[in-house]
């Protein structure tokens, strides 16, 4: 089985002369493919998802032992698509007819829809859509240092706690590394700035602007200050400084709206899926901001992984930041101590107050 995501990789399949057998096609528009399709009777197990094609070329295709997959004329993604999300997209309309009316907003209402809820084939479009995620998530990291860094949604964007966070994650992505957030409001969408941000100069800018739209309330007004400091971060060298920024939000959360400040957004249906996915992604560790009820869950979530660690299973650092928060506020810190008591999680679980003292702890 082989995945086509691109025509060039179609076009040096067909060229090679090989069996097309079991190969994935994924959107793609086979319209000027079509007659050489058409010459080929190979393609028992050949798998169409998405994308364009005439009905002769299905109908031919599927006579001769292909899967053609359709699509749902209502969905309001693309359920087979091949790359990540850009801010824009999922945006796309917010300044002219208002957040309710983008693909973000529709994508929530049709995942929440109970005339479909139950619908077998609403549901596997879904899967398969996220499952199209974790596929362009992994060919956008390609194997680079990822520090995952939760923290509560809540968090505004005029309080000194924002700021700190902004700037964990302009160190850490200085640092040389990738910083992947839940993609949301808050904090995430403050260390997505940061890594965003060439310098702290504009980094400094950049708080300064958003803190005039404070929470995101009004989504319209909130999204679209953040879009325009968007825009002036890829005028600057930062557009030539690869991924540094990657949000894993999901539709589950629907009172949260996904942050711009990311190179791409891996936006998913299921929350299970999502977070299982970030954490397995966080090759360097995680460091936690302060949270609420998700991020507890998080923290968690990433302690099981190192309690149950093992040859197949390495071993990461899971940093905590604000000991006050996590030994008073919420008590985590003393359940994570007794859970390591003994084990090699012990060694890699740090509580702290200096962001300096994290980004240390998690640097390559």
């Amino acid at each position: 089985m082989r995945e086509i995501e691109t025509l060039a990789a179609l076009d040096a399949a067909l060229d090679a002369g090989a069996p097309l057998r079991g190969l994935r096609l994924q959107d793609l528009d086979l319209t000027g493919r079509t007659a050489r399709l058409l010459s080929r009777d190979d393609v028992e197990g050949l798998v169409v998802l998405g994308g364009r094609l005439p009905d002769h070329l299905a109908d031919h295709l599927r006579t001769h032992g292909a899967i053609v997959f359709p699509t749902d004329p209502h969905s309001p993604v693309d359920p087979y698509r091949a790359t990540l999300y850009s801010p824009d997209e999922l945006y796309a309309g917010l300044r002219e007819v208002g957040y309710e009316s983008t693909p973000d907003a529709r994508a929530y209402r049709w995942s929440r829809d109970a005339t479909v809820k139950h619908d077998a084939f609403v549901t596997l479009l879904r899967a398969i859509h996220d499952d199209s995620m974790s596929d362009a998530l992994t060919d956008v990291l390609a194997g680079a240092p990822v520090v995952g860094v939760m923290g509560g949604h809540a968090l505004r964007r005029d309080e000194e706690e924002y700021a700190r966070a902004a700037a964990l994650g302009h160190a850490l992505a200085r640092a040389g590394l990738v910083v992947a957030t839940g993609g949301g409001p808050g904090a995430m969408e403050a260390a997505n700035l940061g890594a965003s941000c060439p310098s702290t100069d504009v980094l400094a800018m950049a708080l300064g602007r958003l803190r005039d739209t404070p929470g995101f309330g009004d989504v319209r007004a909130w999204a679209g200050a953040a879009l325009d400091v968007r825009a002036d971060l890829l005028a600057t060298a930062r557009a030539a400084a690869g991924v540094r920024s990657i949000g894993i939000p999901t539709w589950f959360y629907g009172h949260e709206p996904p942050n711009v400040f990311c190179d791409g957004i891996a936006k998913y249906f299921s929350n299970a899926i999502r977070e299982d996915g970030l954490l397995t992604r966080a090759t360097a560790g995680v460091v936690v901001l302060e949270g609420a009820a998700g991020t507890v869950q998080e923290v968690f979530q990433a302690a099981t992984g190192l309690y149950y660690g093992g040859p197949d299973r390495p071993l990461r650092q899971l940093v905590l930041v604000g000991r006050r928060h996590w030994t008073e506020t919420l008590p985590v810190w003393p359940a994570l101590q007794a859970l390591a008591a003994g084990r090699p999680m012990a060694r890699h679980l740090h509580l702290v107050d200096d962001l300096a003292e994290a980004v240390d702890l998690l640097s390559p």
